[in-house]
């Protein structure tokens, strides 16, 4: 398949993570590992033995997989990376579009966002999954997207599972119609091996993006089917069927890099779409990059030669 740029609309980084969720810890130890709600899981690859998911290795890793650029959005259970990443946007702002992200489980987060936004983050990053109980359309946070759509910011949300939060989001985009939204996890699709009478209420998320300014991105796909493994085709048959609901210029390809990357390589994450026979040429070019590039104003594209493995 002929692609020329490919864009990742969802990743993380992070210099180690240090917090706590719901009470347990979640900390960085050793070999890629992370104390993880009251267990030890690898959260990193293994080579990556000090635990430090930095904007360097991911270049790296993009760089060998011909991904031109990134967007960054952030999760509660990595801590508040808005130091680091605002370091990342200004040393590499060709290759990354970078989320803030402030304190919502707590009031008084429109104060954060606001002092974010003007230190020149393009976008906001909202974990809505982790604020059940905390209405996405709260008066604070309603101020929040009104300034955000009037300085052109972009959201980017991931949402429980199913059609949960589906309303409230709805009242954001009717009262911002002109705020631009990634939902993100394809709208949290379903499992592979579902019966056939599976719940599709997944699909509520997806048909938010019938409106203008909302797209769907795919971070995180391959955790979610991830006990089929590689080539992925249940997979690749959720994102035709979210492209039959909305169209495939409404779909963008994200890989929640690192977290995926303990179980596949980072070209793997995207290169079970570059082979399935289920999308076309053209369909795998907006998935993969073009929609990505326009939805986020990325211009100047690196562009990534192929490097031959030494075992080929």
């Amino acid at each position: 398949m002929k692609q020329t740029f490919i864009i990742d609309a969802h990743s993380h980084l992070w210099l180690k993570q240090d917090t706590s969720w719901n009470g347990q810890v979640i900390r960085t130890t050793h070999n890629g590992r992370s104390l993880f709600l009251g267990e030890e899981v690898q959260m990193l690859p293994p080579f990556m033995i000090d635990g430090q998911n930095s904007a360097e290795i991911f270049l790296s890793n993009m760089d060998y997989a011909q991904v031109s650029a990134a967007v960054v959005v952030q999760e509660f259970i990595d801590g508040l990376q808005n130091d680091y990443l605002s370091e990342v946007m200004r040393r590499f702002p060709d290759r990354f579009f970078v989320c803030g992200m402030a304190d919502y489980l707590h009031d008084g987060f429109y104060e954060q966002a606001a002092a974010l936004m003007a230190q020149g983050f393009k976008g906001m990053a909202i974990p809505g999954h982790r604020l059940l109980g905390r209405s996405l359309a709260s008066d604070e946070m309603m101020r929040m997207f009104q300034l955000m759509e009037q300085q052109g910011i972009i959201l980017s949300i991931t949402l429980a599972d199913g059609d949960r939060q589906v309303g409230e989001l709805q009242e954001v985009i009717s009262a911002c119609p002109c705020l631009k939204i990634a939902i993100g996890h394809l709208g949290m699709a379903n499992p592979p091996l579902s019966a056939p009478w599976e719940n599709k209420s997944w699909q509520a998320q997806i048909k938010l993006a019938r409106h203008e300014n909302v797209m769907i991105e795919s971070g995180g796909i391959t955790w979610l089917y991830n006990s089929e493994f590689y080539p992925f085709p249940s997979a690749v048959r959720a994102v035709r069927e979210a492209a039959d609901l909305v169209g495939m210029e409404k779909l963008m390809w994200g890989s929640d890099y690192p977290r995926t990357i303990t179980a596949i390589t980072y070209r793997m994450s995207y290169d079970f779409i570059c082979k399935t026979p289920l999308m076309t040429e053209a369909e795998k070019r907006l998935f993969l990059g073009e929609n990505a590039r326009r939805f986020y104003g990325f211009e100047t594209l690196k562009e990534l030669p192929y490097i031959k493995n030494m075992s080929e």
